[in-house]
């Protein structure tokens, strides 16, 4: 069952390649605000800038979901989740400057049911640097 999980994952990180990350240009910068998830993640955000968000699939019904924002740059940003066109989690974090401001939400098992999901990421600037990870622990 697990390798299944994790084929599963492959394929939805493969699929997530075909269908692309929408968000704005990457900020050039030498320190990363959240690092790469491992094995346990779904969706990795490096860094982008403004507005943006990401689309994709694969989540597991049977594990809880953790969606984790990070942002930096003097103001804040608002993040929403929806699995099957449903809103699944909603929250803000505040971007300080020069530092990064961290929010996440754990989800039981079953919020996010199979197939698409997607996370949308509202910046109150477009000078605010964020990134994203879509993880389900074991």
């Amino acid at each position: 069952m697990r390798r299944a999980r994790k084929a599963l994952a492959a394929t939805a990180l493969a699929a997530l390649g075909l269908m692309g990350v929408v968000a704005g240009p990457a900020a050039a910068s030498a320190d990363v605000l959240l690092p790469h998830p491992g094995p346990e993640g779904l969706v990795w955000v490096e860094e982008r800038v403004g507005d943006g968000g990401v689309v994709s699939g694969g989540a597991w019904e049977e594990l809880p979901t953790v969606l984790t924002v990070a942002c930096e740059g003097d103001g804040s940003v608002r993040v929403t989740m929806e699995s099957q066109q449903t809103e699944v989690a909603a929250f803000s974090v505040d971007c300080p400057a020069g530092a990064a401001g961290v929010g996440s939400v754990t989800m039981e098992p079953g919020v996010v049911r199979p197939g698409s999901f997607s996370v949308a990421v509202d910046a109150s600037a477009e000078s605010i640097r964020w990134a994203l990870t879509v993880t389900q622990p074991e």
